[in-house]
């Protein structure tokens, strides 16, 4: 019996590995990659109605392929987001789901949100500009971090708004968040 109620959406066979090692036995669907065909879209949609979907991929371009593809074809999927600098291979190599710690799948898998695109439009561009979230020097890695605090995933500073919006974050989460990244920033 999986530990958990949904399947997991993961790339490849590497990821389920990771995710068994984790967990136990663990239900998944691997896409093979970033080009997901229409059968894998089916079996995708059907999990979705009838245990629902987590979708874990990997913190990189693919990775945000895919979950925009399956949220685009299977409405209310779920999304768990690694951090990247937990997803990084010892060596080299590609960031993966498949170099994630045991504490830090769980930490993703525990931070499920689903996206809504009828949510409220609660910022806008100027709203990141202020927050020095784009358009300045080390705007990029607050957004990083930003993303892993909110538990929403590392975005470019155009995707951001539409990522908060789709996921709910709230004026109070947003400025919890940045009052945390600037405590941080004071100590280092």
């Amino acid at each position: 019996m999986s530990p958990f109620k949904q399947i997991i959406v993961v790339e490849g066979r590497d990821d389920t590995k990771r995710l068994t090692e984790a967990f136990g036995k663990i239900d998944t669907i691997e896409t093979r990659g970033s080009a997901i065909d229409d059968k894998t879209l089916d079996v995708i949609k059907k999990a979705q109605e009838t245990r629902g979907v987590i979708v874990l991929t990997d913190p990189d371009f693919p990775g945000e392929k895919i979950r925009k593809t399956i949220s685009a074809h299977v409405p209310g999927v779920q999304h768990a987001f690694l951090p990247r600098g937990e997803a990084a291979p010892d060596g080299p190599g590609s960031l993966g789901v498949e170099h994630a710690s045991p504490a830090a799948l769980k930490a993703a898998l525990e931070a499920v949100a689903t996206p809504s695109e009828d949510a409220p439009q609660l910022f806008d561009q100027s709203d990141l500009q202020a927050a020095g979230l784009i358009g300045g020097a080390g705007s990029r890695a607050k957004r990083e971090r930003l993303g892993e605090l909110l538990h929403i995933g590392y975005t470019n500073g155009k995707q951001l708004v539409h990522r908060l919006q789709a996921f709910g974050i709230t004026r109070t989460q947003l400025t919890d968040a940045l009052a945390q990244l600037d405590k941080e920033a004071s100590h280092d």
